[in-house]
């Protein structure tokens, strides 16, 4: 095989052994609760609820790292507020952003060994989203020091962010998988970045962190761009292996890659 879309020995369908997959069908309803076990009965449904209420969290916040002099100050603009949020999502950002470091160093691999369409992204353009991911995690490094927390501290944020993450990683990493399959799993990263990046700024506007906003909203700016060229080159490469014309995308029409 030279590629995941020709023909090769894929048996996971029911339609490749009917007689194998009627014995799976009657394993299945053997398998099945008995008609007088309910599966939404009440008790269950509290058992659900009362496990989820009383479960410790994933984690929680470190102590700040030290609270002079700036930090101070930035935090004292906050009071009557809950920073701890900010300071958890400037975690998750971090966390994130070093992980896209890290993805787009595997997409240069990817690049390296694939057979690009036209239309389809370059070396250049790859690094050049890599270091800016990158200057995105020194930013949001000094933001937190600014604030007096300890970036190398994982918040419970970050944590959740390194868990969902780690299957787009899992993806463009395989050796297995293609560039096309890879930029599907940037795409995915690209989304929830752009996201995370708006709401980064809007807690950062209502506690008062202005400069930060700005900050954010020039980080931002770049990710928008990273999420235009990445479904581009996506569409680019779909479209070509099957062998029809592209169609200019509306959303990007309306506005130039920046």
């Amino acid at each position: 095989m030279k590629k995941p879309t020709d023909v090769g020995k894929n048996r996971t369908g029911a339609a490749t052994d009917p007689a194998e997959a009627k014995r799976t069908m009657e394993g299945a309803e053997l398998g099945t609760p008995d008609e007088n076990v309910d599966m939404e009965a009440p008790e269950l449904h509290a058992t659900r609820v009362a496990w989820s209420a009383d479960a410790e969290p994933i984690g929680t916040m470190p102590p700040p790292d030290t609270m002079k002099g700036k930090a101070k100050a930035a935090v004292k603009k906050m009071q009557g507020k809950d920073p701890a949020v900010f300071l958890d999502q400037l975690g998750a950002r971090l966390a994130f952003e070093r992980t896209g470091t890290r993805l787009y160093e595997a997409l240069l691999v990817k690049l390296a060994a694939a057979n690009v369409h036209e239309g389809g992204p370059t070396r250049a353009e790859l690094e050049e989203i890599r270091d800016e991911e990158l200057r995105h995690a020194a930013l949001i490094q000094r933001c937190m020091e600014q604030l007096g927390a300890d970036p190398t501290a994982v918040t419970p944020a970050a944590d959740i962010q390194g868990v969902a993450s780690s299957g787009v990683m899992q993806v463009v990493a395989d050796p297995r998988t293609t560039l096309t399959q890879a930029l599907e799993a940037a795409l995915i990263a690209e989304l929830a970045d752009n996201d995370s990046w708006q709401m980064l700024i809007e807690l950062a506007e209502g506690l008062g962190q202005d400069e930060m906003a700005e900050q954010f909203r020039h980080a931002l700016d770049h990710e928008e761009r990273h999420l235009a060229r990445v479904r581009r080159w996506l569409s680019a490469a779909l479209v070509g292996q099957a062998g029809i014309e592209p169609a200019p995308r509306q959303d990007e029409a309306a506005r130039p890659d920046r």
